[in-house]
């Protein structure tokens, strides 16, 4: 999107440092924009949204609380440790990442993980590397035939452009409901993703899910009854943590650990959870952390359409809409063959 904003306010006569400046403002707020218009509330219950940036924060560096580290945005454990790890639920185990994978199968996640070169690399003639070790395989950056058709990582007819539609059955490559669910792959994390190459790694340490977990108990991090209680909302009921929304089973525990995570649920899982009563979005705990904190950032930054709340978008369909598939068919020139080069 840059090189392209460039060049619409270089036909405008802008140039040099006025040019460079000017840009990167517009790059910067039309971004802003489709987080706060398009990004959060897909994650978030939208009311929580609307609130936020209507109303402003009230927990999180919320005026009349002060800012004790400065007027630089900070970033909570609730969020880090707990609230925005709810992509974790969303990853698929396997993508069509392009037209090659319609005839040779889906590529999983392993295979995704083998080419960020910090887990192996893949060797076309032998089997799966060897993923702790990015030294194996012989391939060290990404095929030109894994470059990726966005039409099957996003949903360009919402953009009025049904000649983008994904060439699948299935709608492409959707992200996984939020829920307290994750896919197998992710109990067995290569050892570079944690940087856990070079030692003796136990199996559960692993598993993504126990990671989350023991990090949140590291930091002492707040339950999620506890949470709802500073937040001032109404906590989830024992049963709901217990069996959920389609979400895990919690019947494998015993009594006393039932009772342990019913009086204090960890924050990560609480959220998940809770999103599974709120339609798969985060909810009043998860949904307010996330969006109070997205609010301080974009406030914070150095060009904010928080503090210019009359400003509006001038790349997308109308003055009020810029979505990320907006921002792709900006960036794209709209065109078929830049969104997808490897074509059909």
């Amino acid at each position: 999107m840059p090189g392209r904003v460039v060049d619409e306010l270089a036909l405008r006569g802008l140039t040099g440092q006025r040019l460079f400046a000017a840009a990167r403002e517009q790059v910067v707020r039309h971004y802003q924009w489709m987080l706060r218009t398009d990004f959060l509330p897909r994650i978030v219950d939208p009311a929580i949204v609307d609130d936020v940036f209507t109303r402003g924060r009230r927990f999180f560096e919320a005026p009349g609380r002060g800012t004790p580290h400065g007027l630089h945005p900070t970033m909570p454990l609730e969020f880090s440790v707990a609230a925005y790890r709810l992509g974790h639920s969303m990853i698929r185990d396997a993508y069509q990442w392009n037209r090659v994978f319609t005839t040779t199968g889906p590529a999983t996640l392993f295979l995704l993980f083998a080419f960020t070169g910090t887990s192996g690399n893949f060797d076309p003639g032998s089997a799966l590397p060897d993923l702790d070790d990015p030294n194996s395989g012989a391939v060290d950056t990404l095929p030109t035939n894994w470059i990726a058709d966005f039409r099957r990582l996003y949903d360009f007819t919402e953009a009025d452009r049904p000649d983008l539609a994904p060439p699948t059955a299935d709608g492409g490559n959707v992200t996984k409901r939020v829920d307290s669910l994750l896919v197998n792959p992710l109990t067995r994390l290569p050892a570079g993703t944690f940087d856990g190459r070079g030692s003796e790694i136990p199996e559960i340490q692993r598993n993504l899910a126990f990671r989350n977990l023991t990090r949140a108990d590291m930091v002492r991090l707040a339950g999620g009854q506890q949470m709802a209680g500073f937040l001032g909302v109404p906590a989830l009921t024992e049963e709901q943590i217990l069996v959920g929304d389609r979400g895990a089973s919690l019947e494998s525990l015993t009594d006393a650990q039932k009772a342990a995570v019913t009086a204090a649920t960890p924050l990560w899982l609480y959220v998940l959870r809770e999103a599974e009563f709120h339609g798969g979005r985060l909810g009043p705990v998860g949904g307010r952390i996330v969006a109070e904190v997205f609010h301080r950032a974009i406030e914070g930054s150095r060009t904010s359409i928080v503090r210019e709340p009359s400003w509006r978008p001038e790349f997308g369909p109308d003055a009020r809409t810029f979505r990320m598939t907006d921002l792709l068919l900006f960036a794209f020139e709209g065109k078929a063959d830049l969104l997808n080069p490897l074509g059909d």
